[in-house]
């Protein structure tokens, strides 16, 4: 984890396939701090979470505990945080590694945000089932249990 966020070389970026914006957003690539792509594409069996969050905003930081330890404890899931509204990459990268977050930071802009249909605030958070379709969008805070309830629900 450490070498993932202290190669800070590349910046994140978000990268589209042909004609992605929020009416195909199942499409999108995401390229993380460390230069890697990560298509949603690649992860079809798995249920992603694409979560908004931000350094200053308290209701985020909370979530990170719980986003981190799911995404330890489940094989099918696959986390992502997208960092918004900060000054400096490096201490986003940092403030991550501080929290122990495991799972691919991209640094994020209102560009990428609207690509995925738009946040009204922060936290927000994407549920992609794992036919890479959108199961859930959730603004606010949200635990390890209500992700796992929301899982659940959407299963059966």
């Amino acid at each position: 984890m450490r070498g993932f966020l202290g190669s800070m070389a590349a910046i994140a970026v978000l990268c589209w396939a042909a004609g992605a914006g929020p009416a195909a957003a199942e499409g999108f690539t995401l390229t993380d701090a460390g230069g890697k792509a990560h298509r949603l594409a690649d992860y079809r069996g798995k249920w992603v979470i694409v979560n908004f969050w931000a350094t200053w905003c308290p209701p985020c930081l909370e979530e990170i505990p719980d986003l981190v330890s799911l995404s330890e404890a489940r094989r099918d899931v696959q986390v992502f945080g997208i960092a918004m509204e900060f000054q400096d990459a490096k201490q986003v990268l940092q403030f991550a590694e501080g929290m122990f977050v495991n799972y691919p930071i991209v640094l994020g802009d209102q560009k990428l945000a609207d690509s995925l249909g738009g946040i009204k605030g922060l936290p927000t958070t994407l549920v992609y089932d794992p036919s890479g379709a959108l199961a859930a969008r959730h603004a606010g805070k949200l635990t390890r249990k209500q992700l796992e309830e929301m899982i659940a629900k959407k299963r059966s």
